[in-house]
């Protein structure tokens, strides 16, 4: 089955939804999401998202805040495009009726908070579930709009290169995806190609991200010939509420933020012996400490407590934190909330330009899975979503300049030579062996002897799941374990090739930070054959 657009959209997350909205208007658009529209990553987001919208605030001091938080390795150059670009994305969501917090006396209107690594109060929010309402306002716009195809239960198979389809040089003609429900492979045409397929979470055994963070667009854009970079940086968020039933729930940096504080079991205050910005130091200092206090107590985890402010003021500011943590006997006005560190946010992935172009013509990558030099070696609290509103406008922009072209002849996928799975539960067996590698191995410390130890199992692994893919037909749980081990393999090489503990990626035998900051940056030999 052949599908034709003007544009291909691959996740359905803040980076995707903005940008169909953006090109809706003179374009044919498909987005196609592996489950419900809001289905993603930014729909659990907690904090807000960071602009200067305030005249004591400014460009130079957030500049300087997330080159500070990015440890030496942000990108000037992309960091100013994306903070001078900021105030404009934050009224684009207030012109399409994002519900954010006001507060009648501060400049804007909107009540502005702050998080850690941040010199000023410039998160606007919509109180402790900011992509939550950023997703129901521009997926209810996105469902509307005519120009716009949804493909929910839909995931990505691999690209579509001219190079191996017939036209040479035409770079990437689009995608073969999945239909999961239909349990076919379809084959989409597109002119231009965007993965907003948002990060590698579930690479780790414990994360913040929801199930669909597979890391599919860096795996897709690899086998396709494109450069990766600093994939080592993995974001471990501090507080990740520890409870059998609270699966992922994330307790927003916003807590800290507002006066929150750690504490061991016996109540007593720690961050002040690890960093002097105690409980506002950047996530990766916070996170290693609550991990190096764990370790020395032999705790399963630590304790934020936020008790100490009134009980209206945090039922108010928080209140989906407020009622969950209440489900499960956690009275947070009353009661400290125990947490423990998860892998949150991957700070490398696909290399683009400014105008978030890959290195094959025709391919965009935009929010998590692209990185544009922003982050450097450790993203700054509530740029992420930021991040993927203004490369989003970017992208629009240099796709709508751009000339119609007649779709090209693709070739459907060939299933000729493959047959039903015969025991799926080896792909079970490898997703839990691959995780569990990747947390003991490659975690918040790491040493180059675990690095070594992880990359070998790998690449066994690597092996068996190829064997797997070349004789059985694709599945969802198939196509994403491919593009785990894909991704994992890409964060150890990444990590074995940086001699420094720089930012997030912390070496117990590199334990120095070197003078020179340069990126890590992965080139593929060649690119993948499509089966």
């Amino acid at each position: 089955m052949l599908k034709q657009y003007d544009v291909l959209i691959l996740g359905s997350g803040t980076a995707g939804q903005s940008l169909a909205l953006r090109l809706a208007d003179r374009l044919k658009v498909a987005l196609v999401t592996k489950r419900e529209l809001s289905d993603s990553a930014s729909a659990w987001a907690q904090g807000g998202i960071a602009a200067v919208l305030d005249t004591t605030d400014s460009i130079e001091a957030h500049i300087q805040d997330t080159f500070t938080a990015g440890a030496g390795l942000c990108d000037p150059v992309a960091t100013r495009f994306v903070v001078e670009n900021g105030r404009r994305a934050i009224e684009w969501l207030i012109e399409r009726g994002v519900p954010f917090t006001r507060e009648a006396q501060s400049e804007l209107g909107y009540h502005l908070t702050r998080e850690g690594g941040h010199s000023h109060r410039r998160i606007i929010h919509a109180a402790d579930a900011t992509g939550a309402a950023v997703q129901a306002t521009l997926g209810e716009q996105v469902r509307a709009h005519p120009n716009i195809t949804i493909y929910e239960h839909h995931i990505g198979v691999d690209l579509v290169l001219g190079d191996k389809v017939g036209h040479p040089g035409a770079g990437c003609l689009g995608a073969y995806v999945l239909d999961i429900r239909g349990d076919q492979v379809v084959t989409f045409s597109a002119h231009n190609t965007i993965l907003a397929t948002g990060g590698t979470g579930k690479v780790y055994l414990y994360t913040t991200n929801p199930d669909v963070a597979t890391g599919d667009g860096v795996a897709m854009a690899w086998r396709a010939g494109c450069r990766v970079a600093n994939l080592e940086f993995i974001q471990f968020h501090p507080t990740c509420l520890y409870h059998p039933h609270a699966k992922s729930f994330l307790i927003s940096e916003a807590v800290r933020g507002e006066g929150g504080l750690l504490k061991l079991p016996d109540g007593t205050r720690f961050m002040p012996e690890h960093d002097p910005r105690v409980e506002l130091a950047p996530r990766d200092i916070v996170a290693r400490a609550i991990d190096f206090e764990m370790k020395k107590h032999g705790l399963d985890c630590v304790y934020l407590d936020i008790s100490h402010k009134p009980a209206d003021w945090l039922r108010g500011h928080f209140p989906n934190i407020h009622a969950r943590c209440l489900e499960l006997g956690i009275d947070i006005t009353r009661d400290p909330i125990p947490v423990v560190p998860a892998a949150h946010y991957s700070c490398g992935g696909i290399v683009t330009d400014l105008a978030a172009r890959t290195d094959v013509p025709g391919l965009y990558a935009v929010g998590e899975s692209a990185c544009t030099g922003l982050h450097g070696a450790n993203r700054l609290a509530s740029n992420s979503l930021l991040e993927c509103l203004v490369f989003g406008e970017a992208a629009a922009q240099d796709i709508l300049a751009k000339p119609r072209v007649p779709h090209r002849t693709l070739p459907a996928w060939d299933e000729s030579r493959v047959t039903d799975a015969d025991e799926e539960v080896v792909i079970t067996h490898n997703w839990a062996e691959l995780r569990r590698a990747m947390w003991d191995y490659v975690g918040i410390v790491r040493t180059t002897k675990r690095l070594q130890r992880a990359q070998h199992r790998i690449r066994l692994l690597a092996r068996e799941i190829d064997e797997f893919y070349s004789h059985f037909r694709v599945s969802n749980n198939l196509i994403e374990l491919r593009n785990l081990v894909v991704t994992a393999d890409l964060i150890v090489r990444c990590a074995l090739k940086r001699h420094e503990s720089r930012g997030l990626h912390h070496s117990r035998d590199y334990p120095e930070t070197l003078d020179s900051a340069r990126n890590t940056v992965l080139r593929p030999l060649r690119r993948s054959a499509v089966r």
